[in-house]
């Protein structure tokens, strides 16, 4: 079967590539074992999402459906160092309506497949996986595991970290595990979070707490695996009472919403996010550690940047020629290598206990906040550049 652009995976990052392309000229196949489902209640995986995507979403016609009852904005953020340091970030100081959203990861996938459901100039491959690929010099060729074959001048890898697409087409990853799980949970809190999320940089690893709408919020806790497990092992009021301690005990008494579940931490560097008929997005493309909450951000913005260029190609060029690709590549790879730089650096600066780092890292958050300037910097470019 022959068709402009294949991609491969429907998580976010693939989704929103078919979604963004819905009234292009291409013909588009989508290829993904499962379709997401919506957990009942609260979803344990949450993503903060940046005004820059927000944006994204509503130019693709997403944001409009999705049910304004479950995101939540981030008015402001507090973050602590491990001995006094304080850096404190706000959307009025800043002159934004809010810094981002926190909205539940299968919130977003469940609205993205209901657009995809309509979608005129798309082909739904599903559940099937990929058995095999091969290139020619006219396209990517795919089969499926039940023998069908598709064809196309462009494949897009869109499945994960562990992508098969990546591994089939030789494209190398280059993985640095961190040695950490994080774990994730929902609680009910006692008192109004106030749309404020808090960072807490400790000896343990990094603890985040996420607003969701009501009295609730979402945990990560990025800490060494045995920790982790053990976190997971707790009784459901014990954890609650050490999550509590954990960030100050400032929202009061915790009650676990949904059970705790941990996955491995990495770092992940993709030298090569393209070759000739083939791109990569989002996790296929790259990982990051999500103490800085970015990660489907940067998968957003992968998306985005290739979509652009797809749109923009007269009918007679071809979709998959390295020239187009190589450009999408460079688009993004500074930010990436940025992002993963920064909280790679972050995440060793606060591993090491060593007392005159531990002083020094806790005076420069301290130091940072005294600076309206710097804070500022450090806000728009969150708020605008992912």
């Amino acid at each position: 079967m022959q068709f402009d652009l294949i991609i491969v995976g429907g998580g976010l990052a693939g989704a929103s590539l078919a979604v963004a392309l819905r009234d292009s000229r291409l013909r588009i196949a989508l290829v993904e074992t499962r379709p997401p489902v919506r957990p009942a209640g609260w979803d344990a995986r949450v993503y903060a999402v940046s005004p820059a995507n927000v944006a994204f979403l509503e130019s693709i016609g997403v944001w409009k459906h999705l049910d304004s009852q479950r995101i939540s904005p981030i008015r402001a953020m507090q973050v602590y160092g491990d001995a006094g340091g304080q850096l404190e970030f706000s959307a009025f100081q800043a002159g934004v309506p809010d810094l981002g959203c926190i909205l539940e990861s299968s919130l977003m996938a469940c609205e993205l497949w209901e657009g995809l459901k309509r979608q005129a100039n798309l082909s739904l491959f599903v559940p099937h996986r990929p058995a095999a690929l091969e290139f020619s010099h006219e396209a990517a060729v795919l089969q499926l595991d039940d023998g069908q074959r598709l064809s196309a001048p462009l494949l897009v890898g869109a499945d994960g970290r562990d992508s098969w697409v990546r591994e089939a087409a030789g494209l190398s990853a280059v993985n640095r595990h961190y040695g950490e799980k994080g774990v994730v949970a929902n609680f009910a809190v006692e008192k109004p979070h106030q749309n404020v999320a808090w960072q807490w940089f400790r000896g343990d690893g990094v603890l985040a707490w996420l607003p969701l709408p009501g009295n609730r919020i979402s945990i990560v806790w990025s800490t060494p695996d045995m920790a982790a497990d053990a976190l997971c092992a707790l009784s459901e009021d014990v954890l609650c009472e050490k999550v509590a301690e954990a960030g100050g005990n400032v929202l009061g008494k915790l009650s676990l919403l949904t059970p705790p579940a941990a996955f491995p931490l990495r770092l992940m560097r993709v030298p090569d996010m393209v070759a000739p008929r083939l791109a990569l997005v989002g996790d296929a493309a790259h990982g990051i550690h999500p103490l800085s909450g970015h990660g489907i951000n940067l998968g957003f913005q992968d998306v985005q940047v290739l979509a652009e260029r797809l749109i923009g190609l007269n009918p007679w060029e071809d979709l998959g020629q390295l020239r187009l690709l190589q450009g999408y590549q460079r688009a993004r790879r500074e930010e990436i290598q940025l992002m993963q730089a920064t909280t790679d650096l972050l995440r060793r600066l606060f591993a090491n206990n060593a007392p005159l780092l531990r002083s020094a890292r806790n005076a420069g958050l301290d130091l940072t906040n005294r600076l309206p300037i710097a804070k500022n910097v450090l806000v728009r470019y969150a708020l605008g550049a992912i």
